[in-house]
């Protein structure tokens, strides 16, 4: 009986054994690599990170307020480089890399051979799609390495969908890298979205029949008053202040401003106002729909940098009702394209980060009143003193061509040409330079290991520093100390208020938390690689976030 019982268990355990592998062969196991279907980048030009919380309590629940509730931000996020700029910072948000390596150095730099000034984005050799203007002649022909959204489309075959949009074109090209399906960008003349023929040979029709609803017009004919009641502004200064910029035409940089009467010369006028950030919204929950972004087999990947702050920002300044009204407005905007996302794709199925390119400065005269030191420091002027003092000393006018950047770039064929010492000629303007008091450090790029100058500037400044394409000394100003105009702000060097940048991430895949710990922008590139399990860009430099990661 006993062998009997044993016999009969054993038979009822094989039989138990074959129908658990059986269920188990109807529910194989899923081979795909964990992703989300669609990566969102959001950069917000000229956004300080204390932007995050100076509005917090005016912010709705479900923009910047959602973000930081549901996701992951890094709260001391800092640029690793100067000059602080747009197309850097762009270049390095989706690179991982710098200067140094991924060849963009500036919005616009000087190759050091020749003399010539390039743009970050300039090609000549491609043709404008959507306008008869030659705003469209633009690639990302001058970016040496490949962004996250190239190694995405890697490492799916190019199977994965990539799209970048902006109205600077430098925005939206750069992110979508080098084998992007499409970049967009915003055209003045005609008050299209263009694109270039380096992505395509012709518009798509879902652009051509966006661009024919004429939405710049209907948004500027609205003109431009506050969200609120004007007296609840507390965060900023009174309407009219002398350090604002005003638009021209007008008498004042003041409440309500008549874009409906501005348009008549160019759609540009859209820029500088938070419609055009809204404009962007508007074609970004385009693309999603008609490029069906998220609804593919591998993930896709939009690209969308918001200009209209960076534009305010360098009209207004950081303390105007202006910029905080497009702050306003932009979180309402926010939460409504997130809340599109929702609907199309289900929250938690796709990840979005949002960053910065830079920063900005307080105004100048701003500070002052404040009894803070500060000031403007004219760099078209030091240049001419320079030039005139280097041509006493070496019997050649024209030696300096330029001090863009925070750089000396010089002539370069000339010394050539005329066979003088070059670094006599750098020893010479370090000399000069040094007896400026708005001036903190200058040095020759090639001896700023032995330089006095702190360790942590002597990093961002050989970071920042190409060979090929930046100026041969460096100059740091007083902080508080810019070259610019005089009203607004403007950014570029390696103080906290240029360099502080937010970045939050949230979605698929994401933790909720946050970290103090030191980061850089060329962290972010990193991250979004090892979100999507794929390899960081060829020039990446950055670490990944992990802690962000779940």
């Amino acid at each position: 009986m006993k062998i009997k019982h044993i016999l009969l268990t054993a038979l009822a355990l094989t039989a138990l054994s074959i129908s658990s592998f059986a269920r188990q062969k109807k529910q194989p196991l899923s081979t795909s690599v964990p992703r989300p279907k669609l990566v969102v980048g959001i950069v917000v030009d000229q956004m300080r990170w204390d932007y995050l919380y100076r509005y917090y309590d005016r912010y709705a629940e479900g923009g910047f307020k959602r973000l930081l509730k549901e996701g992951f931000t890094c709260e001391n996020t800092n640029i690793d480089y100067i000059p602080t700029v747009t197309a850097i910072g762009h270049s390095s948000i989706y690179t991982g890399s710098i200067p140094s390596i991924h060849g963009i150095a500036g919005n616009d730099f000087i190759d050091q051979k020749s003399g010539s000034t390039m743009y970050c984005a300039g090609d000549t050799s491609v043709q404008t799609l959507g306008s008869t203007s030659k705003a469209g002649q633009m690639s990302p022909k001058n970016l040496l390495v490949s962004t996250v959204t190239d190694e995405l489309r890697l490492a799916t075959n190019f199977r994965s969908k990539v799209i970048g949009i902006a109205l600077k074109d430098r925005g939206g090209i750069l992110p979508a890298g080098h084998s992007a399906n499409a970049a967009y960008w915003f055209d003045d003349a005609t008050g299209n979205w263009i694109s270039s023929t380096y992505y395509m040979k012709d518009l798509p029709e879902w652009v051509k029949k966006f661009n024919q609803q004429k939405l710049p017009e209907k948004y500027l004919k609205q003109n431009w008053n506050t969200l609120y009641p004007i007296n609840t502004y507390v965060q900023s200064t009174e309407d009219d202040k002398p350090y604002e910029g005003k638009f021209s035409g007008t008498n004042a940089p003041v409440f309500p401003v008549q874009t409906s009467a501005m348009m008549a010369k160019d759609f540009g006028i859209i820029r500088t106002t938070p419609y055009g950030n809204s404009l962007t919204f508007d074609l970004a929950k385009a693309a999603v729909e008609n490029e069906k972004l998220g609804l593919h087999e591998v993930p896709d990947f939009l690209a969308v940098s918001f200009s209209s702050t960076d534009y305010m920002g360098h009209r207004f300044g950081p303390n105007a009702i202006e910029t905080e009204d497009t702050y306003l407005r932009l979180d309402k905007d926010l939460a409504a394209f997130l809340s599109f996302l929702d609907g199309k794709l289900g929250a938690g199925n796709y990840t979005v980060f949002l960053t910065a390119d830079h920063g900005a400065a307080h105004n100048p005269t701003f500070l002052t009143d404040h009894n803070i030191p500060a000031g403007i420091f004219p760099s078209g002027a030091v240049q001419k003193d320079l030039n005139d003092y280097l041509n006493k000393e070496f019997s050649q006018p024209g030696l300096v061509l330029s001090l863009s950047n925070y750089q000396i770039t010089l002539n370069n064929p000339l010394i050539k040409k005329n066979k003088l010492n070059e670094e006599a000629i750098r020893s010479a303007c370090v000399g000069f330079l040094k007896q400026r008091d708005d001036i903190a450090y200058v040095a020759d790029i090639d001896k700023i290991a032995e330089a006095t100058i702190p360790d942590a500037l002597k990093k961002r400044i050989i970071n920042g520093y190409n060979r090929s394409r930046s100026g041969v000394v460096q100059i740091v100003t007083q902080p508080g100390f810019f070259s610019g105009s005089p009203v607004g702000t403007n950014h570029g060097t390696w103080n906290p208020y240029d360099t502080h940048i937010p970045f939050v991430l949230m979605g698929w895949g994401i933790k909720h938390g946050s970290t103090n710990r030191s980061t850089n922008i060329t962290d972010i590139a990193p991250t979004i690689s090892a979100l999507l399990h794929i390899q960081a860009p060829n020039g990446n430099i950055g670490q990944a976030v992990t802690e962000s990661l779940k």
